[in-house]
């Protein structure tokens, strides 16, 4: 019997996109235009690559993408990240992907010079895994706008020091 993958983080490539797609509409967070704004931030990377200022990984277990995250540069800052979307399949949640494909992102900025990584959510109770599983990570709670997206879910900008 053979032992278990243990999974490897990889540059996202086209035949994924259909499968990151599927992990992205079924999470249940996402709005539509959520939805359809994290798939141009991957259409741009397959198109451009690194000089879409995104940079879009998977995480692939036992050949099945079982997640995906895309961090990129804060515009107008030096050395500032910004995680866009992370996600993993609902089927495999709780299995510590997610948090391999945090870690590997972190370590990504790092590689490039980066020495703060900022993460966006909402506060609607929808997302409060979200905000633990932020929390649980070392990110600190550093603002909140209340009624951002809508009336009730605030935006909560996460943020840790990579120095």
């Amino acid at each position: 019997m053979s032992a278990p993958d243990q999974g490897v983080v990889r540059p996202l490539v086209a035949s994924d996109r259909d499968r990151v797609e599927s992990i992205v509409r079924a999470v249940g967070n996402f709005s539509p235009a959520e939805i359809d704004t994290a798939l141009e931030l991957i259409d741009e990377w397959l198109d451009l690559g690194e000089e879409s200022g995104y940079f879009v990984f998977v995480f692939e277990a036992d050949r099945d993408v079982k997640g995906y995250v895309c961090v990129g540069p804060t515009p107008l800052t030096e050395s500032t990240y910004d995680l866009y979307w992370i996600a993993v399949d609902a089927t495999a949640q709780g299995a510590g992907f997610g948090q391999r494909l945090l870690a590997f992102a972190e370590n990504e900025v790092r590689r490039r010079g980066g020495n703060l990584l900022l993460i966006e959510t909402g506060s609607h109770d929808s997302y409060r895994a979200t905000v633990r599983f932020y929390e649980r990570a070392g990110y600190e709670l550093l603002s909140r706008i209340r009624n951002y997206y809508r009336s009730g879910d605030d935006k909560l900008t996460f943020g840790k020091a990579l120095g």
